[in-house]
C-alpha cells in the first residue's frame, strides 16, 4: 500500500483520516500545520498528501505553491476543505492539486479519490523493491485457517451450537461471523462496517467484547 501524509490543523479530521486509511493498509503520517508538513514530506517522501488548505499562518495552496516552485510537487496532492470557492479550487488544480474534497468528507468519496490520486503517482522502484524484500512469504497461518474455512458451506458454524445456552451460542456464531467478515476483507475495518452495517465504533467495541484481533487478519 502507499504511505499518505495528511495536513489538517483540525485533530478531529486528521485522526479520523489516520483511522480510515489504516484500516486500507495506507501508511498514514499526520501534521497540524505547513512546518511539520514540510518535515514530514521531506523525511518521508509520500506517495500521496491530503492537504487542508484553510490553515493558520501558511495556508495549504501557499504551501503548494511552495512545493511547485522548488521542485517539490513530486508526488500527487488532493486539497481538502469546507469552505473552499470554486476559484480556490481551480487555483489550486493549475499550481498542481490532483483532486478536491469538500468537507465533510463522505467515506466513498474519500476511498476512490485515494485510489485515483494514488494512480498518477510516479513509480518508485525503491519503495517497491523494499516492500517486496519485507513482505512474507506466506500469510500467518490464523488467517490462512480463516480463509480455507470460509470456502466451506456455513464457514467457522457448526450446529453443535444449537445445544448450547443461547447467550453463548450466539457468542460463539457472532465470533465466527465476523472471523469470517474480516479474513474475506483482509482486515479492513471499514469493509466489515459496510458489510455487517455497524457504525466503527460499534464494530470496534463488538470485536473487542468478543476477544477478537483485528491485527491479525490485515494481509
Amino acid at each position: 500500500m502507499a504511505s499518505i501524509l495528511v495536513v489538517d490543523d483540525e485533530m478531529g479530521i486528521r485522526e479520523l483520516l489516520n483511522e480510515i486509511l489504516t484500516d486500507e493498509g495506507h501508511s498514514v503520517v499526520a501534521a497540524q500545520n505547513a512546518q511539520e508538513a514540510r518535515n514530514a514530506r521531506n523525511n518521508l517522501e509520500p506517495d500521496l498528501v491530503l492537504l487542508d488548505i484553510w490553515m493558520p499562518e501558511v495556508d495549504g495552496v501557499t504551501l503548494l505553491k511552495e512545493w511547485s516552485s522548488t521542485g517539490q510537487l513530486t508526488m500527487p496532492v488532493v486539497m481538502m476543505s469546507g469552505h473552499a470557492t470554486i476559484d480556490t479550487a481551480v487555483e489550486a488544480t493549475r499550481i498542481g492539486a490532483v483532486n478536491f474534497l469538500e468537507k465533510p468528507i463522505a467515506l466513498q468519496k474519500l476511498l476512490k479519490t485515494v485510489e485515483q490520486a494514488l494512480e498518477k503517482a510516479p513509480p518508485k522502484e525503491l519503495f517497491v523493491e523494499a516492500k517486496t524484500d519485507l513482505t512474507p512469504a506466506t500469510p500467518a497461518p490464523k488467517l490462512e485457517e480463516v480463509k480455507a474455512a470460509a470456502t466451506q458451506p456455513n464457514p467457522s458454524f457448526n450446529f453443535s451450537y444449537i445445544d448450547l445456552p443461547l447467550r453463548e451460542a450466539r457468542d460463539l456464531f457472532e465470533k465466527a461471523y465476523f472471523e469470517y467478515h474480516l479474513a474475506q476483507a483482509g482486515g479492513s475495518m471499514t469493509r466489515v462496517s459496510e458489510k455487517t452495517g455497524l457504525e466503527r465504533t460499534h464494530l470496534y467495541r463488538k470485536l473487542k467484547a468478543l476477544g477478537i484481533d483485528v491485527g491479525s487478519y490485515k494481509e
